[in-house]
């Protein structure tokens, strides 16, 4: 069953060059359009500055969209105002990259975790506190933290707060917006290992966002490839993975380090730095480091259709006559 369906998903923001400079408008999300399912979890995937974290934002409606549509467990929340959308909230709740700067400094474990639970349920103290306790004995934290402030935890229990804070109003949706990323290797482990009992035990529904392609393919159901606000491609994460279409996925998963002194890195495609938000080509936003390009990719965008099951691309390599 979809929990999610979003289509054709825009945000603008405009942006000034100098302090009498022009304005211009660029588009971290340009019409992303993608189903997901209940209990399945979807690996955002791509450089830094392709929109990911944007997409995650924009879902929950921690910032509004500027087109398309939001269906959220069957009802359009596109264009709630934040009184309406207060039910759905609830429901879908966000894990930040930094736990440190998303955790109030001045309020201990109990302040943060009561503070959801204040707001979207009527409980007694007793009540409260009960929820509280099991919420943190779940994430892999005891009883005795509740009284003590976020500096005094590590980057790893710091997270595990943020992570008890999210699941605590016990909601349907988590965007999880590179959770392991400034953590050690170590305790990134644990965090997954934590993220995936949780799925399982509570029936939750991930957006996982990151750039570390091996986190991606260990939790995620299946995978989409972001370039310049948009999916170029998506499916299984065992088909993206062993059977990468689009040119800027072979170009990703190829970047991968390999720990073998011996074995060369090989680049087929252009390596140079992503192309500026702000001055988009008007076709294929891969176009200009792609060696398969083709005349038609100069000024028509490739849908992302699925050609394969349970795989799309948005390549005319692959969907030529959707072009013609």
């Amino acid at each position: 069953m979809e929990i999610l369906k979003v289509r054709r998903l825009v945000k603008v923001f405009w942006v000034k060059r100098g302090f009498f400079g022009k304005h211009f408008v660029i588009k971290p999300l340009n019409e992303v359009s993608f189903d997901l399912n209940e209990g399945e979890t979807l690996g955002v995937v791509g450089e830094s500055g392709c929109g990911k974290t944007t997409l995650g934002r924009t879902i929950i409606k921690l910032q509004q969209p500027d087109g398309g549509e939001m269906i959220f467990d069957g009802t359009n929340i596109t264009n709630m105002s934040e009184k309406e959308f207060r039910y759905f909230r609830r429901n879908m709740q966000i894990v930040f990259q930094d736990p440190f700067s998303s955790l109030n400094p001045r309020m201990t474990v109990y302040d943060i975790l009561a503070r959801p639970i204040r707001i979207h349920q009527k409980l007694s103290r007793s009540e409260e506190r009960a929820l509280i306790m099991s919420t943190l004995e779940s994430v892999g934290l005891k009883s005795e933290h509740v009284g003590r402030f976020p500096h005094e935890f590590s980057g790893g229990q710091r997270q595990r707060i943020a992570i008890a804070r999210a699941i605590i109003t016990k909601p349907k949706f988590i965007v999880l917006d590179e959770p392991t990323s400034a953590l050690d290797v170590s305790v990134q482990a644990q965090i997954m290992n934590l993220l995936k009992k949780l799925k399982e035990e509570l029936g939750l529904t991930y957006m996982f966002i990151s750039h570390d392609l091996s986190v991606i393919k260990f939790l995620s159901d299946r995978i989409a490839v972001m370039y310049l606000g948009q999916i170029v491609e998506l499916g299984k994460t065992d088909l993206v993975v062993n059977d990468m279409l689009h040119p800027y996925t072979q170009l990703l998963f190829n970047s991968i380090p390999i720990p073998d002194p011996t074995r060369k890195m090989k680049f087929t495609i252009d390596v140079s730095e992503i192309p500026s938000l702000i001055n988009l080509p008007p076709g294929c936003p891969f176009f200009d480091r792609c060696q398969f390009r083709m005349p038609e990719c100069k000024n028509a965008r490739p849908d992302l259709v699925e050609v394969k099951k349970d795989h799309s691309v948005a390549c005319f390599l692959y969907h030529k006559s959707v072009y013609q």
